[in-house]
């Protein structure tokens, strides 16, 4: 599927919200010009192997924005452009004259798609991905999070903005600019949370039988059996009635977790092993 072969897409976005939504925009075909510092992005450097997953089949451009030489050259990508994609502070792109008035001044059938960290009236507050989820509850020091969810949410957010600008484009003719702050698309990821879905004691917290985690007699067995025809089926094939959490705890001791995922496949229950996250 190319739904966007054919656009023209100029990013200035580097580390991970905005190369991972590019990167799924030059999947589906637009054609992208990725402009990065002298030094490159820091992903290059911190995880050479996701970068050039992200890559893709961008074309990549080491400019200096600071120097007029190669702010113009940058221009002359915009003048050809549909779309610019940005990661820094408001700011920071007034210095470099890439502020929006300026932009659809010079290039009014351009749009921007701005990823910032939070919305006005805070847009100049900087952070990252690991004080975005401490601001949501997400995380329960020490433990580090497992993935960067703040940025990889602002990503997801980011590609639809893209989408929409686009059409909207297509309607008005005019170029439009639309701000994805991070926190704010993070705060969409964990609505179960803050709606007390997922919070302690919460329906889907490990409060029901039928939506918990188990240990097994090796490894440990996630059972998802949320629907009422599963949840029933799956006492009825276990020959227990009322299905307490100690009773069904008691049965998935007997075996291993790879043994009660085979058998929830051949029965068709949403039931998983817990798989240890381990590199490669």
């Amino acid at each position: 599927m190319q739904p966007l072969e054919g656009i023209k897409i100029v990013t200035i976005a580097f580390n991970l919200p905005g190369p991972a939504a590019v990167a799924q925009l030059d999947h589906w075909g637009a054609d992208v010009i990725k402009v990065e510092p002298p030094g490159g992005d820091p992903l290059s450097r911190n995880c050479p192997d996701f970068y050039r997953h992200l890559l893709g089949n961008q074309q990549v451009v080491h400019l200096d924005l600071k120097q007029p030489a190669e702010r113009g050259q940058l221009d002359r990508y915009l003048a050809k452009s549909d779309l610019l994609v940005t990661s820094s502070l408001t700011s920071s792109l007034e210095r470099l004259a890439l502020g929006w008035n300026s932009l659809h001044a010079q290039f009014p059938k351009l749009c921007q798609v701005a990823i910032v960290g939070h919305s006005p009236p805070d847009e100049e507050l900087t952070g990252h991905d690991l004080t975005y989820q401490a601001g949501v509850g997400l995380l329960t020091p020490p433990a580090m999070p497992l993935t960067l969810l703040a940025d990889m949410a602002a990503a997801q957010t980011a590609i639809s903005h893209a989408l929409g600008v686009l059409v909207e484009r297509s309607r008005t003719g005019q170029g439009v600019r639309s701000f994805v702050p991070i926190a704010d698309a993070l705060d969409v990821f964990t609505l179960p949370l803050r709606f007390g879905l997922t919070a302690p004691g919460g329906h889907l917290s490990g409060a029901a039988p039928y939506y918990n985690l188990y240990p097994t007699q090796q490894g440990w067995l996630a059972v998802g059996t949320l629907e009422p025809q599963f949840w029933a089926k799956l006492k009825t094939l276990l020959k227990v009635e009322a299905g307490t959490y100690d009773e069904m705890k008691a049965i998935f001791l007997t075996r291993s977790a790879a043994h009660w995922e085979a058998w929830a496949r051949e029965n068709r229950l949403p039931i998983a092993a817990v798989k240890l996250f381990t590199r490669g």
